[in-house]
């Protein structure tokens, strides 16, 4: 079989990796590349889900890119304006013109010989086979399987009589006019998904087993958008994003150091939205600290204003089982439904589920030490990204992608075709933590045994610090002892 041969293949056309090829032309004017998409258009998440009311849970002024401002008036944006933000940037950019859409990557495997990736691809349109071959890869697939989301398994699901709905297998026709509807969760799905739905709805009610910690704010920045208006618009930009970098990180540091009083705050907020009767304690108050798990935005109070007015209720509970007209609760209560909403969560996947192998041999790479957060022990020529669970998620993968143009170009500069990173012999049984520590998100929880392992110190570390990743992966030498440089061919 014939194979294409590019500089660099990206696998994804989302957020990351329209990113990195905008990176790539820019540093790397020279290289060829191809971005190789799965699905039928660009877009990742944002032309995945389709629920109501699907939106960012980041401002835009930071999960927008550093090099393509963010014009719209919400800095907390509809699902849809983001999509049209993604298409406009890889269109402006000339990137749209590299991406081969129904095209999945299924394995990978390196040749040393030839210092060369050979990546198989199934043509999703038409079930055939295509070779692809590249010195460089870059992995910008996300996180999370895009074949389903993560749904338990429940008593008596059969016996329901009524539609059972994944937000990420969401039908364009469910109609939920004047119907009650039970939205199983509690992450930022079903605080999205609730009042979207309430406006419609007889009656909808958020099923949680545990609270969430949530937090309201304005989906318009107004010094944004004052700023825009007396600034050239990078300039505006570049202030806004450095604030709220800053207060991002501001308030992670607090929530981490002072944790009771961090939590005393914003449970205080919710009861000013809800008032004293409301039992706050039971819905809003979460067992564990702030920041231990992501904390779920809602802007402009919506969530609160669908609970006040009635359309919206929050119950906090387990579920014993399914039956024929909605959900029976451990307590002996019944929740009628005509919908039931299953916003349990994502499935996580490694490096998108494809097969990666280095000399015929397959990577497991929960053998593996990370380096640097976005590469792996053993394994050549091969970028990662994964950005932050506690702050947006483009701060990071702009680094990375700055991080792969500058390790392409010295790898030219010193004539090698192959870095690898290793682990030195008094490396190899240091202590070890996950790849995310320190964040308890059952969707995390769920694969972290199949992620690589972070070391005790640099660069075997994955900090999900910005400050820390701008020293080490902005700033940090290219050249360290624990990369190899080689020139096999």
């Amino acid at each position: 079989m014939d194979a294409e041969y590019f500089d660099v293949v990206i696998v994804g056309a989302g957020i990351s990796g329209i990113g990195s090829a905008h990176h790539l032309q820019k540093k790397c004017p020279g290289k060829s590349y191809v971005i190789l998409e799965g699905r039928a258009a660009l877009g990742g998440t944002w032309d995945l889900f389709r629920y109501p009311g699907i939106r960012s849970d980041s401002d835009m002024h930071t999960l927008g890119y550093s090099f393509e401002p963010w014009r719209e008036a919400k800095a907390i944006a509809d699902g849809p304006s983001i999509l049209k933000y993604l298409n406009r940037t890889a269109a402006d950019a000339g990137i749209s013109q590299h991406i081969r859409e129904n095209h999945l990557v299924k394995k990978a495997d390196w040749s040393s010989k030839d210092a060369c990736w050979n990546v198989t691809v199934e043509k999703t349109d038409s079930g055939e086979t295509a070779i692809f071959r590249c010195n460089m890869l870059l992995m910008c697939s996300g996180y999370y399987s895009y074949k389903g989301g993560h749904t338990p398994e429940f008593a008596g699901r059969e016996q329901f009589k009524g539609e059972i709905v994944h937000p990420q297998e969401w039908p364009q026709d469910l109609d939920y006019r004047g119907k009650k509807v039970v939205v199983i969760g509690s992450g930022a799905t079903a605080m999205t998904l609730v009042p979207a739905m309430s406006r419609d709805v007889e009656h909808i009610v958020m099923l949680q087993r545990s609270p969430t910690y949530v937090v309201s704010m304005p989906d318009k920045d107004w010094i944004a958008n004052f700023l825009r208006k007396i600034l050239p618009e990078k300039i505006a930009y570049g202030i806004t994003r450095w604030k709220n970098v800053t207060y991002q990180q501001f308030t992670y540091r607090q929530a981490r150091k002072n944790p009771d009083k961090v939590k005393k705050f914003l449970i205080g907020l919710i009861r000013k939205e809800l008032g004293p009767d409301y039992d706050v304690e039971t819905h809003f108050t979460p067992s564990y600290n702030p920041w231990d798990q992501r904390l779920c935005l809602v802007p402009n109070s919506d969530l609160f204003s669908a609970i006040r007015s009635g359309k919206a209720s929050i119950v906090t509970a387990k579920i014993d089982r399914f039956t024929e007209t909605g959900i029976a609760l451990t307590s002996g209560e019944q929740l009628d439904a005509d919908i039931i909403v299953t916003a349990t969560g994502l499935d996580l996947v490694v490096l998108g589920g494809a097969e990666m192998s280095v000399g015929g041999k397959i990577v497991d790479f929960s053998k593996t030490f990370t380096y640097k957060g976005m590469m792996y022990s053993g394994v050549p020529n091969m970028i990662s990204t994964f950005g932050y669970v506690n702050a947006s998620w483009t701060l990071r993968a702009d680094l990375i992608a700055e991080y792969a143009c500058r390790l392409i170009n010295h790898m030219d500069t010193v004539g090698v075709r192959q870095c690898t990173p290793r682990l030195r012999d008094d490396e190899r049984n240091m202590p070890s933590k996950p790849y995310i520590a320190d964040f308890s998100a059952g969707y995390m929880r769920r694969v972290l045994d199949r992620l690589p392992r972070q070391g005790d110190h640099e660069p075997w570390t994955n900090p999900q610090n910005y400050k820390r990743d701008k020293r080490m992966i902005r700033r940090g030498e290219i050249v360290d002892a624990a990369l190899e440089f080689s020139h096999p061919v």
